[in-house]
């Protein structure tokens, strides 16, 4: 969430010292600092910037040079100027160009951090959400959370369990390497059952989300000689992790039955794969695909890393078991998450491998984050063992399928130049434009207006083929709103030359 503009006049001062450069002029000195608070979200977009006045008294200058330096940058278009009301923020940033004074900031930097710094994940592509998304009044955004949904009072009995002085003494000790044993009874007794898997406790490690357990998966299996399959289009954070680690990636390719088994899968050592629901086309794997890439995986003596996506968001009746619940010789990884139904900031996941292979990924942990929260981890537990897990998911399942329903009509109404894949649960539509659509730029022109897309080119190991794909979410949006915003987007086609009248 991005720091208020309002804050103390120490906040403005101390930035500017960040930026005490004799070679610069004063001029550049304070262009530098606002750019550079607006890429790191002191000023969100489209908020407004400090009054000149108010600018000028805290840093102490001129009010004559904060007014010139606000008024070139208006010049450039990394601000707005708006008739008796000041200068704000662009709603969608020149990232391009904030990106370009950040680096060339960090590398005046005096510390000399730029020949430090031996990695840098900054420069992979990643999904990214304006920082305001909440705020807009069309938010088709993917999998987030919906404060309209949420049992916030079954929620809160949990925590309030949790803060007993019994349950404190519990989870508030350092748990080192261990987890806190009544989630494990939960994950072991009802959430892995249900999805067909039945494992020993040893079997089981409680991760920060399924993120980290790729994190950590990557850390103990892979390096630079490691070959692991990615799904194309797939989950990028899972190919960034996987490359900051050295690994060789494959793009394998996705039909309407999910990945698709061939001679390239024999060339991996291991293939990541979401089955359930795959990111990000939604689709869910055929159970005869499924057969079909676990006898293939057999052959070549390959990992399969299941990322069981979205798997308790299904409007078809009984799921497709998972793939860890056919799997005969231990060569199935399984990563649940619970951040999907409950909420992305807890950071709640697990992982199930082999007892010797959990093992190393504990002590791994320990390295890194020592332990997962232990009183989320107990307010979790009670959660699921009261029974609200499962009710909140059922709910969850009609507000979703409704949604969705109404969705596919909108677009098909108002926008029969998009295309959407058929999808039989999850929280969003991957949608196909026509040729030549550039879904990052109708996704800014389209904030503009309030509406939140995802465009769909990060999803693909070759950006370009997922330039006229785009993401449209219908979890963190109101049924009643989605007309009106699908309305905004055949208008924004249209201007743009790829809608019909």
């Amino acid at each position: 969430m991005a720091r208020s503009v309002a804050g103390p006049d120490m906040m403005w001062r101390r930035l500017f010292r960040r930026f005490d450069d004799r070679n610069s002029t004063l001029q550049t000195r304070l262009q530098d600092m606002l750019v550079q608070a607006l890429a790191e979200g002191f000023i969100a977009p489209g908020a407004p910037l400090p009054s000149s006045r108010g600018l000028a008294l805290a840093l102490g200058i001129s009010r004559m040079t904060v007014t010139l330096v606000l008024q070139n940058m208006c010049d450039k278009g990394l601000i707005q100027a708006r008739a008796r009301s000041g200068y704000f923020a662009d709603p969608a940033p020149a990232s391009v160009a904030l990106g370009a004074v950040a680096q060339r900031n960090a590398s005046a930097d005096a510390g000399g951090w730029d020949a430090r710094i031996k990695q840098r994940p900054s420069g992979q592509r990643n999904i990214r959400k304006p920082l305001d998304w909440q705020q807009q009044p069309y938010p088709f955004i993917y999998g987030q959370w919906d404060v309209g949904l949420f049992p916030f009072r079954d929620w809160r009995s949990c925590v309030l369990e949790s803060l007993q002085a019994q349950a404190v003494r519990r989870w508030a000790v350092d748990h080192m390497d261990r987890d806190e044993e009544s989630l494990v009874t939960q994950i072991h007794g009802r959430l892995l059952p249900a999805r067909g898997i039945w494992v020993d406790r040893d079997e089981i490690l409680v991760t920060n989300g399924a993120q980290h357990a790729s994190y950590l998966l990557a850390s103990v299996l892979m390096d630079s000689g490691t070959r692991i399959g990615m799904e194309d289009p797939g989950y990028p954070d899972a190919r960034n992790v996987f490359a900051l680690h050295g690994a060789q990636l494959l793009p394998m390719p996705v039909d309407a039955d999910g990945l698709l088994p061939g001679p390239a899968l024999a060339q991996c050592d291991y293939v990541y794969l979401t089955p359930s629901h795959q990111c990000p086309t939604t689709v869910t794997m055929s159970l005869e695909r499924r057969m079909a890439v676990l006898e293939q995986a057999r052959a070549h003596d390959i990992v399969l890393l299941e990322d069981d996506h979205e798997s308790e968001l299904n409007f078809a009746g009984r799921p497709t078991p998972a793939l860890k619940s056919l799997d005969t010789d231990g060569r199935v990884l399984y990563l649940g998450s619970l951040s999907k139904t409950l909420a992305h900031g807890l950071r709640l996941g697990y992982l199930v491998a082999p007892a010797p292979l959990v093992c190393e990924l504990r002590a791994m942990r320990r390295l890194m984050t020592r332990h997962v929260s232990t009183n989320n981890q107990q307010a979790a537990a009670s959660f699921i063992a009261h029974g609200f897990h499962e009710a909140y998911v059922r709910r969850l399942n009609a507000a979703y399928k409704e949604r969705a329903r109404v969705l596919v009509a909108a677009l098909a109404q108002h926008t029969p130049t998009l295309q959407p894949m058929p999808t039989l649960g999850g929280s969003a539509l991957w949608v196909q434009g026509p040729p030549g659509l550039d879904s990052a730029r109708l996704a800014a022109r389209l904030l503009e207006r309030g509406v939140v897309i995802e465009p769909g080119a990060v999803f693909y190991a070759d950006a370009p083929q997922g330039c006229k794909h785009m993401r449209i979410g219908y979890s963190s949006i109101a049924a009643d709103r989605i007309d009106a915003g699908v309305r905004l987007i055949a208008a924004e086609l249209l201007e743009m030359g790829h809608g019909r009248a």
